[in-house]
């Protein structure tokens, strides 16, 4: 039986979890995840462990943040003044915002915090700086 390997287009079934066992995201519902091994498709620890894998193997990894979403970068989070958002947004936690910066690239950014002064915004990955769990389970080799 074939193992999975780089350039194998694959399918997988997986479940994400956190430190704290909250699950994150899963495919157990839905369809399973196809990816490209080596395209940098998903995070590289998660690819790592597919590698090696054949159809019907399960197994679960820890996978640290620097192979994941990487750290939490500080500088990433950004404090705003409450009059330089445009007048038609009333900011709210939990709010995405796209952000353009003047080399024209932009970010989404999460909205953390809202006082009457300023607004917090966030352009880290969600789930930067933490170490994720996953089970997968290989359904196809393509």
């Amino acid at each position: 039986m074939p193992k999975a390997k780089k350039g194998d287009r694959v399918k997988v079934h997986y479940t994400g979890k956190l430190g704290d066992g909250n699950i994150f995201d899963s495919s157990k519902e839905e369809k399973p995840l196809q990816f490209d091994i080596g395209k940098g498709m998903v995070i590289a620890g998660f690819e790592d462990a597919v590698i090696g894998m054949q159809t019907g193997d399960q197994k679960t990894i820890e996978v640290p943040a620097e192979k994941a979403y990487g750290p939490h970068v500080d500088a990433k989070v950004l404090h705003v003044e409450r009059d330089r958002i445009p007048s038609h947004i009333e900011p709210h936690v939990g709010q995405k915002l796209k952000l353009e910066h003047p080399d024209g690239q932009s970010d989404i950014c999460r909205v953390t915090d809202v006082t009457d002064a300023r607004v917090t915004l966030d352009a880290n990955h969600p789930l930067a700086g933490k170490d994720l769990t996953f089970e997968i389970q290989l359904v196809e080799i393509l």
